[in-house]
């Protein structure tokens, strides 16, 4: 990988393409199935034989569904899907050959990659009494931000279920980052191509439900009475790193763990601390995206189970000093692929029909100035600090 980054870095400097300078800050994770795929081939003798008897076919939970609800009819995936597996060129729109090279995975085990709003093909009669049409196929963000209705440049999104991602919409233009943002394929409808760009941050719901098993509360809706009824998290400070910390920190050894306890310290304090590291995140995932993305915010919305807690939200608007809205509807990828699936039925005429769809339950505001949180944030750093590179010492 360091001589693909120091040649990517050569050519990108001659040459000023893009994909050059996107090569040149690859960087794999334990999140990107290209990496568990490429274990599998080696380390599987019957998938490795399976690829020479040509008798291996790869695919994410879509491909598999879609094959198994058609009985083996079609093998296929969507561009939205194909661009989260990290082994897809988002400037070609094709799998990438110079990828399937460094890792030896050939070309011949990748699905046939179609429109996200497209006729697939048809269930097979057996499975629901009906030939059902299989309409659309999108992964999971897509399909959020294609249910909020963020079609425009600028649109922004955030889903905070078991983890928090942020998306913009990046109009026809792949986004390079140099920190860690992840250009994606929002969707494919016939000529219309949109992209985004996407931080994430692992552990939000996660962090939640690992308070609730510890019985630092019952259940989660009173989290966020428990913080309002705080001032302050009495100096505590939790870091949300079960999965690692991802962009800006980048680091997949950094640890758990809550910091400046003292015995004057409650229940209350800790649940704070977790519902305050949420909002944290939120700030520099979204402070990422604006520096980098140069397109103006034009709109942001929330969505998602941690997305009902009012303390979150509004703290997150407080940092980011900006307004968002949250709608009726929270499980917005179902909403997403419903969208796609109607508009390729004909059930919907167009995007303008289906914003009318849309209806917003609470905007949140800012209601104190990012500076108030200043302490609280500067103390907050000092723990990831604190956090980072934690399993690689000990190991």
């Amino acid at each position: 990988m360091k001589a693909v980054h120091g040649v990517s870095s050569v050519l990108h400097f001659f040459t000023r393409i893009e994909l050059f300078l996107l090569t040149s800050t690859l960087a794999f994770t334990t999140q990107h199935i290209s990496l568990r795929l490429a274990w599998v081939l080696q380390n599987m003798p019957e998938v490795e034989q399976a690829v020479k008897d040509d008798n291996c076919c790869f695919g994410t939970v879509d491909t598999w569904l879609l094959y198994k609800l058609t009985k083996g009819a079609v093998y296929a995936t969507d561009y939205s899907n194909a661009s989260t597996t990290a082994f897809f060129d988002p400037f070609k729109l094709q799998w990438s050959v110079i990828l399937g090279k460094l890792f030896s995975i050939p070309m011949s085990i990748f699905p046939p990659v179609k429109d996200t709003s497209y006729m697939f093909g048809l269930a097979d009669a057996e499975i629901f009494g009906e030939p059902i049409p299989v309409t659309a196929l999108v992964a999971d963000q897509q399909a959020a931000m294609f249910g909020e209705c963020c079609f425009n440049p600028g649109d922004v999104k955030v889903t905070m279920g078991t983890g928090s991602f942020w998306d913009i919409n990046t109009g026809s233009k792949v986004h390079v980052s140099g920190t860690g943002l992840y250009p994606l394929v929002g969707w494919k409808i016939g000529k219309e191509l949109a992209y985004l760009a996407e931080g994430n941050a692992s552990d939000t719901g996660n962090a939640i439900k690992w308070a609730q098993d510890l019985d630092l509360f019952s259940n989660a809706e009173e989290t966020s009475r428990m913080s309002y009824s705080l001032d302050n998290s009495g100096g505590v400070c939790f870091v949300p790193s079960f999965s690692g910390l991802q962009i800006p920190v980048n680091d997949p050894c950094a640890c758990t763990s809550f910091m400046g306890i003292t015995s004057s310290t409650t229940k209350n304090h800790l649940v704070r601390a977790v519902l305050e590291s949420i909002a944290f995140r939120n700030k520099q995932l979204y402070e990422t995206i604006a520096r980098e993305v140069d397109i103006p915010t034009t709109f942001i919305c929330a969505d998602g189970g941690v997305s009902k807690n009012n303390f979150v939200m509004q703290m997150t608007s407080d940092l980011i000093d900006k307004t968002i809205d949250k709608p009726v509807i929270t499980d917005m990828s179902c909403l997403g692929a419903a969208f796609l699936s109607g508009l390729a039925i004909g059930f919907w005429s167009d995007k303008e029909e289906l914003k009318k769809l849309r209806k917003t339950d609470m905007v949140f505001t800012p209601q104190k100035e990012p500076e108030e949180y200043e302490f609280a944030i500067s103390n907050w750093k000092k723990a990831v600090q604190r956090s980072l590179h934690w399993y690689s010492q000990i190991s």
